[in-house]
């Protein structure tokens, strides 16, 4: 069973790089599917905090913002590689998860979220009024995605590299789960009783589970800045956060792929049945509401209920 869950994974996945060129091929197709590999990334961050940890952080719009501009700044200002940029937006996440974990962490989860949303209030203020990240000029300049010779001037280009990107966070989201931290995670969640009797200290699992969250957010920003080419405070826009919990509540929690399908649902919409930016954004928010209020476990929930009815059925009716 495991073997052929492996097995459907790779070829979904598969399929999935080959999806803009089996819809056509065209720069809108590429830079929907780059987009929707940037976004589940980011999305995945917070999906361990949500789906494993059990908390809600507000706060990882500032970690996808930390990625993009300190790709920006070191790509444009220092002339640095996509590598190094990408080492210096992980280090700069974890920087920032570390100050906010160490501070939050202890705190009950409705006061937690409270905290990390007001970080994110401090981080677009910051973003959108500090010379050093370019104030409310955003910073420009961001040269082109190269490394080991291969350069993405285009979406076209870009995809390859978006891909593997996510391909990275999967394998790695699945090594956490099935990790001792991944299961102190649960754990906690689940039960913190049991865990501290069990000899699990949950403040400590908590921190390192947001060390190892915000990087994967940040590894979206770093992307996204190479995607983008400019830079500026909407980054930190409450757009991001929205989308994020969407997507990772959209279909359902722990499942690996949920947030990768959330994303593609919302930005489908957003790409090829847009309303206006405006209305789009709406829908987004109600469809958060819809879920949350009406359908806790997702859509997978009715679908799951409505098998478990036709496979009892079944099994009632073999049995007469």
């Amino acid at each position: 069973m495991r073997m052929i869950t492996f097995l459907t994974l790779l070829t979904g996945l598969a399929l999935f790089l080959a999806g803009p060129a089996l819809l056509g091929g065209s720069i809108a197709v590429y830079s929907a599917f780059v987009l929707i590999a940037i976004f589940a990334v980011m999305s995945y961050g917070l999906d361990i905090i949500v789906s494993d940890l059990g908390e809600v952080s507000l706060a990882h719009p500032v970690f996808f913002a930390a990625g993009a501009y300190a790709s920006a700044i070191g790509s444009s200002r220092w002339g640095l590689d996509p590598i190094s940029t990408l080492l210096i937006a992980i280090a700069t996440a974890a920087v920032i998860a570390a100050l906010i974990g160490i501070v939050t962490l202890r705190m009950r989860e409705f006061v937690f979220s409270l905290v990390t949303y007001a970080v994110t209030v401090v981080g677009m203020t910051l973003a959108a009024n500090w010379a050093f990240l370019g104030g409310s000029d955003g910073i420009t300049g961001i040269p082109i995605f190269k490394v080991f010779g291969y350069s993405a001037m285009t979406d076209r280009e870009l995809w390859p590299v978006a891909w593997l990107l996510l391909v990275a966070v999967l394998y790695l989201v699945h090594c956490f789960r099935r990790s001792r931290l991944g299961q102190e995670a649960m754990t906690v969640h689940l039960n913190p009783s049991l865990a501290t009797m069990s000899g699990i200290d949950p403040h400590r699992v908590r921190i390192q589970v947001f060390l190892f969250s915000a990087p994967i957010t940040a590894a979206a920003g770093w992307l996204y800045s190479y995607q983008r080419a400019y830079i500026s405070a909407d980054v930190v826009d409450m757009y991001f956060l929205i989308l994020m919990l969407t997507a990772v509540v959209l279909v359902g929690c722990r499942i690996l792929l949920a947030p990768l399908i959330g994303v593609a649902l919302i930005l489908f919409q957003e790409k090829f049945l847009s309303l206006g930016g405006y209305v789009d954004r709406i829908i987004l928010g109600s469809v958060l509401i819809v879920v949350l209020s009406f359908m806790p476990r997702g859509l997978i929930g009715p679908f799951s209920d409505l098998w478990r009815w036709i496979t009892h059925r079944t099994q009632t009716q073999t049995s007469k």
